[in-house]
């Protein structure tokens, strides 16, 4: 469990959030917009002031587009910078590290230990761009001194990605971008969609988060977001039968459900292919036999941003690289 904390997997309970935080494990609706603000070519202009429903269910105003804007999470600065509003962005917590350009914003903090509230004020954001993975005694706090915060609840299914693209373009004054990028990312998703429909199979995957305990390694499960990419990608959860975005799973399960491929989520914290073999019970495992262990890049994957739809596209390509020759 110490590599999930570390990781700072943003939740999604679905995407995944990170288990260390102290912030609630809502499955709170995307904030509302229409089905008409979804594509460049049918999006109303957006009038200021300008008031949304946040994650929280609270209404924020801006009086203009934000032009100081403030993340308190890797996945909303990659929001940010992929609809084109990254010039905006004047402070990011100390995990947002992609794009590279986002490395040189002001680190403000961690939000799951401290945040530096008196560099954040010195910053004069107009917008402080809050996460699910943001305590809301945190965001309390800032509002306290003044800030005006917006909380933006991690996605569902990929309509509540879009959602969200479409809301911090609105926050921003990048909506047309916003849904430029939302119509180019379905288009993605259809593609694999379309691909995978024609699968001979469907093998059974584990994903996995973190093995300090290789009898008992933490997955996740069913009705989360890794649970939707794998099936998105032709495969099966391992772990459907577990609830929850962080789950323990036994040895004895692993191998009744013996699955044909295994991926290291935790990669980044050493885990290598090999060592997978090594462990007690797991060479029997038709993955570890076959060859179908491969690390994995988890930011793709626990963080609510477009790069889900990156995750989709490689998970899908490793369960099926023949329909993408």
């Amino acid at each position: 469990m110490k590599r999930i904390m570390q990781s700072g997997l943003l939740l999604f309970a679905i995407f995944l959030v990170a288990c260390g935080a102290p912030a609630i494990q809502a499955t709170l609706p995307a904030p509302a917009v229409s089905a008409a603000q979804a594509t460049a070519t049918s999006a109303p202009a957006v009038t200021f002031p300008l008031t949304i429903t946040d994650g929280l269910q609270r209404p924020i105003t801006l009086a203009a587009p934000a032009q100081r804007i403030i993340s308190l999470a890797p996945s909303n600065t990659e929001i940010v910078f992929a609809i084109g509003a990254g010039s905006q962005l004047v402070g990011r917590d100390v995990l947002s590290d992609f794009p590279t350009e986002a490395q040189a914003v002001t680190d403000i903090g961690d939000t799951f230990i401290e945040l530096n509230t008196e560099l954040i004020i010195s910053l004069q954001p107009d917008l402080v761009l809050a996460a699910e993975i943001t305590p809301v005694e945190q965001v309390a706090q800032l509002e306290q001194l003044g800030l005006t915060v917006f909380w933006l609840s991690n996605p569902l299914d990929f309509e509540g990605l879009y959602a969200n693209l479409t809301t911090v373009g609105q926050l921003t004054g990048y909506e047309l971008e916003a849904a430029d990028l939302s119509a180019a990312l379905q288009a993605r998703v259809a593609a694999v969609d379309s691909a995978v429909a024609a699968r001979a199979e469907t093998p059974t995957v584990f994903y996995e988060l973190d093995a300090s305990d290789p009898l008992a390694p933490w997955t996740s499960g069913a009705g989360t977001f890794i649970d939707l990419l794998i099936s998105r990608a032709g495969g099966q959860n391992a772990a459907a039968g577990l609830q929850g975005a962080f789950a323990q799973i036994s040895i004895e399960e692993l191998l009744v459900q013996d699955p044909m491929v295994i991926l290291l989520g935790d990669a980044a914290y050493g885990i290598t292919v090999e060592s997978v073999g090594q462990r007690a019970g797991w060479s029997g495992l038709a993955a570890v036999q076959a060859g179908g262990v491969y690390p994995f890049d988890d930011n793709l994957i626990s963080r609510p941003g477009p790069r889900l739809v990156d995750a989709l596209e490689e998970l899908a390509h490793l369960l099926h690289p023949d329909l993408f020759d």
